[in-house]
């Protein structure tokens, strides 16, 4: 009966009587914010009296629950990034962090992550292209990083690595390639770097067909030029890079070597330090 679910809610609430609580008409009243801790409630000529919260109580709760979700974001944030990023030193690669030397590559990666659920729904990529040292893995990570923040599992990885994993695997393979898909954007670094067999063009094909038919994004990295992706001289990659070409926007990266201008800065840094 309901007046007896009201005895039980009463028994076990844990909402008592504090110091500087009073009465008003047999109903208990919060001594802080003035307003009601028991009801009165009539089921069947029965007046039954239960306790609710008060509006500081009520407050109070809702904050503790607030707190709590976003603690349990975070953890999940930072869990997602441990996973997302096999190589510790990404986790750092932010936009905060972003040098700005492309404000224009920047920007476009940007307005990809405030306008990730429209690209995720229509399964629409990046393929950032050009010469070593400018900066196309730092970029990715930077999206897949601000993406996470905002609860986008994410995973940053590489050809070589994805290749080697699938090549040590007596069985289950079509099963790995299958689990990539679950993550909302699958970053793949260095396409061409791995060796150029066609087994190995087999796999990176597989790998990007599973990603094409699961309709999810894709960001590919390459140090190929515009024409080498337009017109492989290989047939085996033909359809690796016309599918690229279809599920990704060609973006080209140019500018100086950011990795021999970190090793001059290096050297000038330690030669001090070492008196060379």
């Amino acid at each position: 009966m309901i007046s007896d679910i009201i005895d039980d809610i009463a028994r076990n609430s844990n909402i008592k009587a504090n110091d500087g609580d009073y009465l008003v008409d047999g109903l208990l009243y919060c001594g802080k914010c003035k307003t009601a801790k028991q009801v009165r409630l009539e089921f069947f000529g029965e007046v039954k009296t239960p306790y609710c919260l008060c509006k500081c109580e009520g407050e109070r709760r809702d904050r503790e629950e607030r707190e709590r979700k976003e603690e349990e974001r975070r953890a999940e944030v930072m869990r997602m990034r441990s996973y997302g990023f096999p190589q510790a030193e990404m986790k750092a690669w932010t936009f905060e962090n972003d040098d700005r030397n492309n404000e224009k590559i920047t920007n476009i990666a940007l307005n990809y992550v405030e306008h990730f659920e429209e690209m995720k729904k229509n399964g629409k990529g990046l393929l950032f292209y050009g010469s070593v040292g400018t900066g196309k893995t730092y970029i990715s990570a930077c999206i897949a990083n601000a993406l996470i923040d905002k609860g986008y599992p994410c995973l940053v990885t590489n050809f070589a690595r994805l290749v080697n994993t699938i090549s040590g695997k007596f069985e289950g393979k079509q099963e790995y390639i299958d689990s990539l898909s679950e993550y909302a954007l699958l970053v793949i670094d260095d396409l061409s770097a791995e060796r150029n067999t066609e087994y190995m063009n087999e796999i990176v094909w597989n790998i990007i067909d599973a990603r094409y038919r699961s309709g999810k994004p894709l960001i590919v990295t390459t140090n190929l030029t515009a024409q080498e992706l337009n017109s492989p001289a290989e047939i085996s990659k033909q359809r690796v890079y016309s599918r690229l070409m279809e599920m990704c926007i060609p973006l080209e990266i140019s500018g100086k070597d950011r990795r021999k201008q970190k090793l001059r800065d290096d050297y000038t840094k330690y030669a001090s330090l070492l008196n060379l």
